[in-house]
């Protein structure tokens, strides 16, 4: 084989999108400007939601809509152990107790029976997320949810343009609070670092708007102070402690570009996961991924488990070889910080170790050219054989 590099994911960057972002530098504002509420109104009319807030990337979404629901210090929230280290953090931000409940096998999305096995007097939020952009089961969490009365922010960082099981785009908030997005380089787009959060709750919208911008308020509707007559035009008050986890108006322009290429992102990744498919099924030494026929996934990675291999020699075989292969993710109750910290020990969630212990996330992006695929395919078949 002909040596080549292939990473398990890469942004795709048109002339069109630079062209967009080069407008930006050559007009009158480069951050906090018309193109913010532009992208915002762009992810409204793409989800459904009613409202939207870009941030700074998907942690600063994360954080702000845990910290919007103004849960009591010391309660608990809910998440999947198979997921970035920011799902469980932004509990931890917001001084909250971070639990978790197990996965389902098949679809590595959290499990609605193991959730409502772990859920306490004191627990007051889920964190559903949508890995490799499959929608975990909403409708059963959202019962969950209302029984117990939970809130429900769905982390949708895989998952921007999949649908619910005949219910429309996630995000559209049908079953949650909030939901978030990531738009870091090697998500479905990109705005090189940034976020969003979707919700249908007007009050949580404004909430949001203060807590990403230092907690200020310009709008006098919103002003402590009497404000009967004339407020001076430089006049804002601090309402909250906030951040600045504002997005520009260069990240916008790049999303709003991205956003109108969606659709042929979301068909490429679909088609090279079929051809992973109908070519790797053959390979006894693979699992292949797995999903229900209802609903849609962006297929934001294609991650396989290995059966009797030793992943850390597959993977080291395949590097060798330029192929970039990733593992998402070291189940987070298994870190140090949250074993030292929160009591977290090896066998806690028996089925997302499992998954683990021999995940391996192949490369799976729009910008792979049919070589590029063909490569990976012989390389993998090579390794494993």
């Amino acid at each position: 084989m002909k040596k080549r590099s292939i990473n398990y994911g890469r942004q795709s960057i048109s002339s069109e999108d630079i062209q967009h972002v080069l407008s930006v530098l050559e007009s009158d504002f480069l951050t906090q400007g018309p193109l913010i509420e532009a992208f915002e109104q762009a992810l409204c009319d793409y989800t459904g939601a009613r409202y939207c807030v870009v941030v700074s990337s998907g942690t600063a979404a994360l954080h702000l809509a845990v910290t919007a629901l103004d849960i009591e210090e010391g309660l608990q929230g809910m998440t999947s152990p198979i997921s970035f280290v920011a799902s469980a953090n932004c509990m931890v931000y917001n001084r909250l107790i971070p639990g978790f409940a197990d996965i389902d096998a098949k679809t590595v999305c959290l499990d609605p029976d193991a959730l409502a096995e772990k859920v306490t007097q004191k627990t007051r939020l889920v964190i559903p997320v949508h890995f490799s952009g499959y929608p975990c089961d909403m409708a059963a969490i959202q019962k969950i949810g209302k029984k117990h009365g939970l809130y429900i922010i769905e982390d949708a960082a895989h998952a921007i343009g999949s649908t619910y099981p005949g219910s429309g785009r996630v995000g559209n908030c049908r079953y949650s609070d909030m939901t978030v997005f990531s738009f870091h380089p090697v998500k479905t787009i990109t705005t090189g670092e940034g976020g969003a959060i979707t919700t249908n709750s007007q009050q949580l919208y404004k909430k949001l708007k203060q807590l990403a911008n230092h907690g200020i308020v310009r709008d006098r509707s919103g002003f402590q102070k009497n404000v009967s007559g004339p407020v001076e035009p430089w006049y804002y008050e601090m309402k909250r402690l906030g951040y600045n986890y504002r997005m520009t108006d260069l990240q916008c322009a790049l999303g709003i570009s991205q956003l109108s290429r969606i659709d042929r992102f979301l068909k490429r990744r679909a088609e090279i996961a079929g051809i992973y498919d109908d070519r790797l099924c053959g390979l006894e030494s693979l699992r292949l991924p797995v999903f229900p026929s209802a609903g849609s996934s962006s297929r934001h990675i294609y991650v396989v488990q290995l059966v009797g291999r030793d992943r850390l020699a597959v993977f080291n075989r395949l590097k060798d070889l330029g192929i970039h292969a990733n593992v998402h993710y070291i189940p987070i109750h298994l870190q140090p910080y949250y074993q030292k910290r929160f009591g977290y020990i090896e066998g806690d969630f028996p089925v997302a170790e499992k998954y683990y212990q021999n995940a391996l996330t192949l490369p799976l992006y729009p910008e792979m050219t049919p070589d590029d695929v063909d490569f990976v395919i012989d390389g993998i078949t090579q390794v494993l054989s």
